[in-house]
């Protein structure tokens, strides 16, 4: 258990926790939420030891575990595999006890470092950090690629790995999404669910929250709340109890002006003085209840483009990727698509397809490899880039790209008017001169929503905007673009954007872009089908092999010449054959009888999901059936997933006493 006492906690003059107090339970999946700059991240150094509370006192048990994800760019050129290795802090210290006893030359310490490693998965730990990467989109070749060899958004999906791989009691995540693409978090989400120890989680993606965690605590004005519930049910209760504190106050008042009118009416009469004393003295004795006063929301909206041309692109056989030392790299190719005014396309894809190389094409970031882009007359293209320092300068201010930027699409814009502009977006007094290089993430990340709302674009090519975006400014985003009379296109991890926003989808794989028919329910189902083929692509493989192992010698002895036909098998033989399938039947008996029972729990699963399926089409349910109906059919689906996986398991292993047998 996790209870923090009346904690103070200030981060130079900054009160960031006042008297706060919490409670946490084991084994709880917690969201932290807060606006930016409320102190979720300092919180997490408060648990980590690495800051020290001013008052109070913070307990956790002493025997846990902690894993995080270290937020420095890793340099080294170790294997990505080792790498994520080192994160399993049980295995690496067993590992330096058997090195300390092997150089003592101490025997009965090695025994113990053995017993400590089997304890630790020694045998099946490569085996699982391997997993864990190719889960985080790592492909097979990139597995034991140096960490140097990764750009620095890959470099942070292997410290997330590195801290999964740790057996931890508590685990902190801070924003673990940032770098993921969707696949890569739907994947993350699943494993999230299944983790068993504590798990804290800083993120502002509202449907990633709503899906692991069951308790919110919500860090504002310097204090802890607790909510039970995930995301969408803390913003209810929330909501809720703002109405009833609004009420509360408005009573109050309501009291004080009739307290304080019969003062005013009475004090000087000599009859009345008494009383009226004794209610000044209660309205001084009266709790005054704060006014919700909430922070006040970030909103803003994209100006009326000039034109609309329609179509606004088209493309005609267009090859995209990129040059290299080698010559040039195709990664998408025959693209035959148009896009129309007014249309809000969702490109989605695993990662590593294409997506961003085929918007920086549509951006002219770089140069289409074949084929040919026609654009539309007046087409003028506002692009956000994943990598926001892609299109601003370190050493400037937000003034001075907004000076740059206005002699380029706005000759007569004034200084004053430029900063009043800047200020719709939070930057405020001398604000406007830092240096980007030292903003925050969402700060730089509202530097480019302010220079693409200036240049009143007509096509927004977005590619992960939301990634240091807050949920009040998600929120704005959203609402933004769907007022916006332009054409939008856009790549994200954020599904609730993605549903918000966009009416129909392009899906980039295999080298090819096509449409996608489906809503992201249908994408999500999509990438898991892909994940079990490709799971049972690799147990045909292992059983391939299997079986080719075990026939080894077999091939060796059949390849041996004989003179004349082998004489019958005598009885002994016979017997002793009898014998070997008895023994084979004793041992495959409890797999197969395990494989009967899974088909009949896959059979039971399947009528199951066709029923409820059945029963979301019939449109005779509630929204709260729709809901639970929603969540029986995910908790079908996993338990299919995890069903048949056991299935392919037990069958190779049939196989392979069979191949042995042979």
């Amino acid at each position: 258990m996790i209870t923090l006492r009346n904690i103070t906690l200030r981060r130079g003059t900054k009160v960031v926790l006042d008297d706060a107090s919490v409670t946490l339970q084991p084994g709880e999946k917690v969201g932290l939420v807060g606006r930016n700059g409320a102190g979720k991240s300092s919180l997490f150094a408060l648990l980590t030891d690495k800051l020290q509370s001013d008052k109070g006192d913070v307990d956790i048990p002493r025997q846990w575990t902690m894993a995080e994800v270290a937020q420095n760019m890793p340099e080294t050129e170790m294997p990505a595999t080792d790498f994520v290795l080192e994160g399993d802090t049980r295995l690496m210290a067993a590992q330096q006890a058997l090195a300390a006893a092997e150089a003592a030359e101490d025997g009965h310490a090695m025994a113990d470092a053995h017993a400590l490693l089997m304890d630790a998965g020694v045998f099946d730990a490569r085996p699982r950090a391997q997993a864990l990467l190719m889960g985080l989109g790592f492909t097979g070749a990139q597995v034991d690629a140096p960490v140097n060899s990764f750009s620095g958004g890959w470099r942070m999906r292997l410290q997330l790995a590195r801290a999964l791989m740790c057996p931890a009691d508590l685990m902190l995540l801070d924003e673990p999404t940032n770098h993921l693409d969707l696949d890569a978090l739907v994947w993350l989400e699943a494993w999230l669910q299944r983790y068993e120890g504590t798990l804290i989680i800083i993120s502002h993606d509202r449907e990633f929250l709503d899906a692991i965690t069951r308790v919110t605590l919500h860090l504002d004005e310097m204090k802890l709340m607790r909510y039970g519930g995930n995301y969408t049910a803390f913003e209810a209760m929330r909501a809720e109890r703002m109405v009833l504190q609004q009420a509360a106050f408005e009573k109050q008042q309501d009291r004080m002006a009739h307290l304080q009118k019969f003062i005013d009416r009475f004090k000087a009469k000599a009859s009345k003085a008494k009383q009226a004393q004794s209610r000044v003295k209660a309205l001084e004795r009266m709790e005054r209840l704060a006014p919700v006063l909430t922070a006040s929301d970030f909103s803003f909206e994209f100006r009326e483009p000039v034109s609309l041309p329609n179509p606004m692109l088209m493309f005609d056989e267009v090859a995209c990727g990129y040059e290299t030392d080698e010559g040039e790299k195709i990664i998408v190719r025959g693209i035959n698509r148009s896009v129309l005014a007014g249309q809000r396309i969702g490109i989605l894809g695993a990662n590593g397809q294409g997506k961003s190389t085929v918007v920086k094409t549509i951006a002219r970031m770089q140069r289409a490899l074949g084929g040919k882009i026609t654009e539309g007359k007046g087409l003028q293209i506002g692009y956000f880039a994943q990598q926001e320092m892609d299109v601003l300068r370190p050493d400037e201010g937000p003034l001075s790209h907004m000076v740059r930027l206005a002699k380029e699409v706005s000759p007569s814009a004034r200084e004053q008017e430029l900063r009043d502009f800047l200020g719709q977006f939070r930057f405020v007094g001398e604000m406007v001169n830092q240096q980007v290089g030292s903003l925050s993430g969402g700060e730089k990340a509202r530097l480019v929503l302010a220079m693409l709302v200036w240049q009143r674009p007509n096509l927004l090519l977005l590619d992960e905007p939301t990634n240091h975006l807050d949920l009040n400014t998600r929120e704005a985003l959203s609402m933004a673009l769907n007022e916006f009379e332009g054409t939008v296109m856009l790549v994200s991890h954020d599904r609730a954007l993605l549903r918000e926003v966009c009416d129909e989808f392009w899906l980039v794989s295999k080298g090819v872009v096509g449409p996608f028919d489906g809503d992201l329910d249908d994408y999500q189902r999509w990438l898991l089908e892909q994940s079990k083929e490709a799971a049972k692509a690799a147990k045909e493989a292992a059983k391939e092999a299997a079986k080719a192992g075990a026939k080894k010698p077999a091939v060796v002895v059949a390849a041996a010449p004989v003179a004349a036909p082998a004489p019958a098998p005598k009885r002994e033989d016979r017997k002793a054959s009898g014998q070997a399938r008895q023994k084979l039947a004793e041992q495959t008996k409890p797999m197969r009888k395990e494989m009967e029972a899974i088909d009949a729990k896959l059979n039971k699963l399947a009528d199951e999901r066709t029923a409820l399926e059945a029963q979301l089409a019939s449109g005779t349910v509630t929204p709260a059936q729709i809901a639970d109906l929603g969540k029986r059919l995910k908790t079908i689906h996993d338990e299919l997933e995890a069903a048949e996986l056991r299935w392919l398991e037990l069958s190779a292993e049939v196989d392979a006493l069979h191949a042995a047998a042979d």
